[in-house]
């Protein structure tokens, strides 16, 4: 694994950067989600800096990098703004954005709003954010599966957390959403990134500035009114790859993908779960290499 760079940026935050690979090379720049850091792409580092230049930065909040204070500082629009800092700093002209779970939703976001220089998308288990919304009232399930973003929405959980301490959250909570057998060489990671002081508060803070409703399971309430309004296609040529065992973000997710993304490439890995940069890094990295050695010619 590549050592970390700490690069201050325009937008007042300070990062913990994953580079390797040549600069001269096509350039990936990799989104992690919750509650992890640049270590969600631990097997697709070494891999793809054989033959790009790979960055993978620790998101606002998370490990060592800056952690400001307030709900508003982790709107998606704060890590769209700290994802083009970064590229601007590193000189990247336009790039492949690649991003999980979160780091996928800032990854929609940023292509959305920067086609510019996002040149392709690559998506693994993160819902499009009007897909993701509607799932919230048609009845498919996604509502009753989402009801722990209420749960960390919640100012209580940060008591809870304090009460039974980083090593009982990983072992009580963490570790039943994904393969025991994975986690447990990378405890010790977890653990030191989330002890951090404000790691655990700034890190649920995502979910808190987010203004996706996610209603109580039975609650009747009309969705909001720009979900049936006309929204931009993603213009960029995207891979979704979808672990398709993801109890938090269900496959219903993929459903009317192809009307809001024209060029648009899905491969499901049916024996993944939310995790699928590595509980199934094999085919993850195969996915990637298919679809990049056509897209990048």
């Amino acid at each position: 694994m590549t050592g970390l760079q700490r690069i201050p940026l325009s937008t007042g935050v300070t990062l913990d950067v994953a580079i390797a690979g040549d600069p001269a090379n096509p350039a990936l720049l990799f989104l992690h989600g919750f509650p992890e850091s640049h270590r969600t792409w631990r097997h697709q580092i070494a891999e793809f800096a054989r033959d790009h230049y790979v960055i993978a930065p620790d998101q606002r909040g998370f490990a060592r990098s800056s952690k400001p204070e307030g709900v508003g500082n982790y709107s998606p629009d704060k890590p769209v703004g700290d994802m083009i800092a970064l590229a601007d700093h590193l000189g990247l002209g336009n790039f492949t954005l690649i991003g999980h779970d979160w780091g996928g939703a800032i990854a929609w976001m940023g292509a959305l709003q920067n086609p510019g220089r996002v040149a392709r998308l690559i998506i693994l288990n993160a819902p499009h954010p009007l897909v993701f919304q509607r799932s919230m009232f048609d009845g498919s399930g996604q509502r009753e599966a989402s009801q722990y973003i209420r749960a960390f929405r919640n100012p209580e959980i940060d008591t809870f957390i304090e009460r039974i301490g980083i090593e009982g959250f990983f072992d009580t909570t963490f570790v039943r959403h994904a393969d025991p057998a994975l986690l447990a060489p990378e405890k010790a990671n977890y653990i030191d990134e989330w002890s951090q002081p404000g790691a655990m508060t700034a890190m649920l803070n995502w979910y808190r500035g987010s203004s996706i409703v996610v209603p109580e399971t039975g609650e009747e309430t009309e969705a909001p009114a720009w979900v049936n309004g006309p929204f931009p296609p993603v213009t960029q040529p995207t891979l979704v790859i979808w672990g398709m065992g993801d109890k938090a973000l269900l496959p219903v997710q993929l459903e009317g993908l192809d009307a809001l993304v024209p060029d648009l490439t899905v491969v499901k890995i049916e024996d993944a779960g939310h995790f699928v940069p590595w509980e199934k890094p094999d085919a993850v990295n195969a996915a990637m290499r298919a679809w990049l050695s056509v897209r990048e010619t």
